[in-house]
């Protein structure tokens, strides 16, 4: 039996950055002692999460939380790669945090995008999952009425107001294809305004080639944190294409039950996912298949 991994599984760009920025404040931080926090957990990833909290890193999950850690002990704030508001930044400054912004450059550029497009009077749409946290932050920078669709359904019962104009933007791990058939429903409904394809161009690539991978293989495996957004994408992409696809988050929970006839499984991998997690599953199908 043949196992393939995809070439573009693991750690994106933006997610590696966020996680060596919080190893490299951990590794500073004894010159002034104070405690490192992150804005909600650095990543989707329950290994990488706890392993940080083993060395002392804490999560504030909120402004609410922020406000309760008392002022000796007001440290440094690290922002995911998901981002924030433009208001929590500027309050967390206010309470006497350091703040090292960890977002991921290219969901910067929609933050940067939407600032400007909604201080020029456009409304935002943002193509994504309601209540993710890249497409909360992404809100909390427009200065206008902003819409957050996540399917073709809510895009056909979306009503704007006569002769608004919109700048739409995504998720930059939606599906890509989802997207175009929200733009075009858009587009059919003679809606104005302008499109900017935000999808990550890694994302894309990752879906791509997880949707070609299951295609040629009996069996099929994604490794991803519960709530990792782009991790359920590849699933969901994968099982259109391969009826025996796994979704799990480590080794513990996989239990395979393969027939004779299996001769090639594939794995890919969320953003998220450290690679020491992929090389372990994939030695174990390897060697006990």
């Amino acid at each position: 039996m043949e196992v393939i991994l995809a070439e573009h599984a693991g750690f994106c760009f933006g997610v590696q950055r966020a996680v060596d920025t919080v190893y490299e404040q951990i590794e500073s931080r004894g010159k002034d002692g104070l405690p490192i926090y992150t804005f909600g957990p650095i990543i989707h990833n329950e290994e990488v999460v706890g392993d940080l909290q083993r060395r002392g890193v804490r999560v504030l999950d909120s402004l609410a939380d922020a406000k309760q850690v008392p002022a000796q002990e007001r440290g440094t704030v690290i922002i995911r790669s998901h981002g924030v508001e433009k208001s929590v930044c500027e309050s967390l400054k206010e309470l006497g945090f350091e703040v090292v912004d960890a977002t991921c450059p290219f969901v910067k550029r929609i933050h940067n995008i939407v600032e400007k497009e909604s201080a020029a009077g456009k409304s935002i749409v943002i193509v994504g999952n309601e209540g993710h946290p890249e497409v909360e932050g992404i809100r909390g920078w427009s200065e206008s009425a902003t819409y957050i669709v996540g399917a073709v359904e809510e895009a056909r019962n979306l009503v704007c107001r006569p002769g608004e104009e919109l700048c739409i933007v995504s998720q930059t791990t939606f599906n890509y294809k989802k997207f175009q058939d929200v733009v075009e429903i858009f587009a059919e409904r003679g809606y104005n305004g302008s499109v900017v394809n935000t999808v990550c161009n890694a994302t894309e690539v990752r879906q791509a080639e997880a949707r070609e991978l299951a295609a040629r293989v009996d069996v099929m495996i994604v490794i991803g944190g519960n709530h990792s957004s782009n991790t359920r994408k590849l699933y969901e992409i994968c099982r259109q294409e391969c009826e025996m696809t796994y979704y799990i988050q480590t080794l513990d929970d996989l239990h395979l039950r393969l027939p004779e006839s299996v001769r090639l499984v594939g794995i890919t991998a969320g953003a998220s996912t450290p690679n020491n997690i992929i090389e372990e599953v994939q030695n174990y199908v390897r060697i006990n298949f």
